[in-house]
């Protein structure tokens, strides 16, 4: 439940226990949401957290959670990847974008900016993609 949205909390019974008890059972549970998906509170209930990327709530683009907090926001073209606070030492992300490839939810992924700047300029997103399988590429690390 969230400060100052009154209206659109409007719960049966006992739905505050049963949501305390499902958030202590999910703690570390990673989840890719489709950025526009009502489910997924950032950029409406909740600011986006502090990149210098341009996270947004736009149709085809994901946003990676792990346990709730969002670690990764990949733009509905697959070529523009923003990494939040703690991205860069939770590498679970990286697992929760190859399944947009495997889950066949994408075709591909072939990141070209990451935080708005040339791929080439963030050699430690890079190196971590690459370290996970994704293969490098004449743009940027790719997964087909």
């Amino acid at each position: 439940f969230v400060a100052g949205l009154g209206a659109a909390q409007f719960a049966l019974p006992g739905a505050v226990d049963r949501l305390r008890d499902s958030r202590d059972r999910n703690l570390d549970r990673l989840l890719v949401l489709s950025a526009a998906d009502p489910a997924q509170p950032y950029g409406a209930a909740l600011p986006w957290p502090e990149s210098d990327g341009r996270p947004s709530r736009s149709t085809g683009a994901h946003l990676v959670l792990v346990g709730g907090r969002p670690l990764a926001f990949l733009d509905r073209g697959g070529h523009s990847l923003t990494v939040f606070d703690g991205a860069l030492d939770d590498t679970r992300w990286i697992a929760g974008l190859a399944s947009l490839v495997t889950d066949r939810r994408i075709r591909s992924i072939e990141i070209q900016r990451v935080n708005g700047r040339p791929v080439a300029e963030s050699t430690a997103a890079r190196d971590l993609l690459i370290a996970n399988g994704f293969q490098p590429g004449y743009r940027g690390p790719t997964l087909r």
